[in-house]
């Protein structure tokens, strides 16, 4: 594979702080789909079916409207990113339907240890001492909010297990967004992938004898909001940060992803948040900065 730049070679310094907060919109969409896929009253795949199936409809006119046909090699080379994204979705909106909102996604935020080793092996990343000190500070905030959500009697080990292969399908996929650079833009793939995935959830769909009817009127617009936030804002974004940001850096930013979705589940969805839990999410938090502060001051040094 090729080399990906380092921080230092990423980019000017406002690529690279138009891609922190890019990344950091990105989760923050991500936290409120999740929220929205544990209400929406519709059978897992089926959901993930119709988000994909209009999404990647909007962005393909969204391309032609930009002069971008939909061509060939768009399909060929988004096929492993839109297999990854496929599998993540089915497997996590059936995890979120099983077990808390807090614990799928926290599940799902513990990828970091299998990018930022991907990152490393194969991309030529360098992840400095402190900031792989304040990664595994984040992941230590995350744990002990799963440990603390346990006795919930919204918890199912079903649906952790769920949230486990869920995990892995969504450290592939950012693996292949980050390598996707060489031959697609950010929109391209994005645009791939979505296509991709509703084809894979279909046959999922009919498979395991999921009810394919429309949503209500309440579902609609529920399912437009998680078009809009999740894919237009989440995926977009996330993508276009990618190119711009280390890809572990990006991966680590997930880790804000259910410390936003705990505290919209407590909101919205009156999960029980313990002290326990708010101290767990406030440390995620602490960590996720520093290390932000940390690429920034780093960039700005060797600028």
């Amino acid at each position: 594979m090729p080399t990906v730049p380092t921080v230092a070679e990423a980019g000017s310094p406002a690529e690279l702080s138009q891609g922190l907060l890019g990344a950091a919109v990105a989760v923050t969409a991500w936290s409120a789909g999740s929220i929205l896929a544990k209400v929406i009253e519709m059978p897992a795949l089926s959901l993930g079916l119709y988000r994909f199936g209009i999404f990647s409809v909007l962005i393909v006119v969204w391309l032609r409207t930009r002069g971008v046909p939909m061509r060939a090699d768009i399909m060929r080379y988004s096929a492993w990113g839109g297999l990854a994204l496929g599998l993540d979705i089915a497997l996590f909106f059936t995890a979120v339907r099983l077990t808390t909102v807090v614990n799928a996604t926290l599940i799902g935020s513990l990828q970091p240890i299998l990018v930022g080793v991907v990152a490393a092996m194969f991309f030529g990343e360098t992840i400095r001492r402190s900031d792989a000190l304040w990664s595994l500070v984040a992941l230590a905030g995350v744990v002990a909010v799963i440990l603390a959500s346990n006795e919930s009697p919204e918890w199912s080990f079903k649906g952790d297990l769920f949230s486990i292969a869920a995990m892995f399908a969504w450290g592939a996929y950012f693996i292949f967004s980050k390598q996707s650079k060489e031959h697609l833009t950010p929109t391209e793939f994005t645009a791939g992938t979505s296509i991709w995935s509703a084809i894979i959830l279909l046959p999922l769909a009919l498979l395991f004898g999921q009810d394919l009817a429309p949503p209500s009127a309440k579902g609609w617009v529920q399912l437009a909001a998680m078009l809009v936030v999740s894919g237009i804002v989440g995926h977009v974004l996330m993508n276009w940060s990618l190119v711009r940001i280390p890809l572990w850096v990006g991966s680590t930013f997930t880790l804000f992803i259910p410390v936003a979705a705990a505290l919209m589940a407590w909101v919205f969805l009156d999960e029980p948040l313990t002290v326990g839990q708010a101290v767990a999410v406030a440390v995620v938090i602490f960590a996720l900065a520093a290390i932000v502060r940390g690429q920034s001051a780093e960039d700005a040094t060797e600028d």
